[in-house]
């Protein structure tokens, strides 16, 4: 008799094409607001407004218009400098906290860890007043008078008198911790082996060496993921920088957007060519850490 077990017979023909025409359905609706993003965004106003969907002509006119029409340079060193800002913040409280979580037993850790992960169940909403009224008291409750910074002046930390308000600390320090992040770099950690640690510690490595000498380079498909993850919720946050900030000067990309939503109407075309600018870079930072991005999250424990 033959050891060989029969070949496992895959689904029906007919269910793989049902299969495939909801994957198909599925991709379609995803990405169609793109798709009529990009078209508008060529399209002229009479064409907007008469609701054609592709236009005769395309105006790449649109995007210099668009560029032209705020201070779109501004917004988008903003952007950048907000969200690389934050980036570094992150990693930097999210490695020490997930390592400590993962690698180094102290009271109440699980504990603790429980409760971080709760946090991330409050919504935003509840937290925004009382994070407002702390950023626009900071230097009341530190009772501190801080002095203005070389090429920034008061724009980074903010002046005594408004604290934090229409500053960049405003928008940077309240989301250099990350509850998702150090969930994300613990289970990470989690999965380096012990023999590892072990052989580190006979030679004489401690908890900060072994972290900086041997756990980070492995971990770089998880640093890739956080800071994607990190860079994404930054570039794309709305709500809390058009609270905080007041000033023209200081507000990010996607507050500046609203620059085409006026009494007078909408002026779609270039707002969809602004919004196409705005979504380049994260397209083409995904594009080419997307390997790195799906290593991480597979092998930190996320993957379903």
């Amino acid at each position: 008799m033959s050891d060989k077990q029969p070949p496992k017979k895959g689904p029906y023909p007919l269910v793989r094409v049902g299969i495939h025409a909801l994957l198909l359905i599925g991709v379609i609706v995803a990405i169609f607001p793109f798709i009529w993003m990009l078209t508008t965004s060529l399209k002229s106003y009479s064409e907007v407004a008469r609701g054609i969907w592709i236009p005769a002509h395309a105006r790449f006119g649109n995007f210099a218009e668009a560029w032209n029409s705020a201070p779109f340079a501004r917004y988008f060193f903003n952007s950048f400098f907000i969200a690389l800002s934050t980036i570094v913040g992150v990693l930097f409280t999210s490695i020490l906290a997930g390592y400590a979580f993962a690698r180094i037993d102290f009271f109440g850790k699980n504990a603790i860890f429980i409760l971080f992960l709760t946090t991330m169940m409050i919504p935003f909403e509840v937290t925004m007043i009382p994070n407002f009224i702390i950023v626009r008291r900071i230097y009341q409750f530190l009772h501190v008078s801080p002095p203005p910074l070389p090429l920034f002046g008061y724009t980074l930390l903010g002046q005594a008198s408004s604290g934090w308000y229409n500053s960049y600390a405003a928008m940077i320090v309240p989301w250099t911790a990350s509850v998702f992040s150090i969930f994300l770099f613990r289970q990470f950690f989690a999965t380096i082996p012990e023999d590892l640690h072990d052989a580190a510690v006979l030679d004489g490595c401690g908890h900060f060496r072994f972290l900086t000498s041997i756990v980070l380079p492995l971990s770089r498909p998880a640093i890739v993921a956080v800071v994607l993850f990190t860079f994404l919720g930054s570039w794309n946050a709305f709500t809390w920088p058009l609270i905080i900030t007041s000033s023209e000067a200081m507000r990010p990309i996607t507050v500046g957007l609203s620059f085409f939503i006026t009494d007078a109407g909408v002026d779609t075309q270039l707002l969809m060519a602004a919004s196409t600018l705005t979504i380049l870079p994260i397209v083409i930072i995904y594009f080419f850490a997307q390997k790195q991005f799906i290593e991480g999250i597979a092998s930190s424990g996320l993957k379903g």
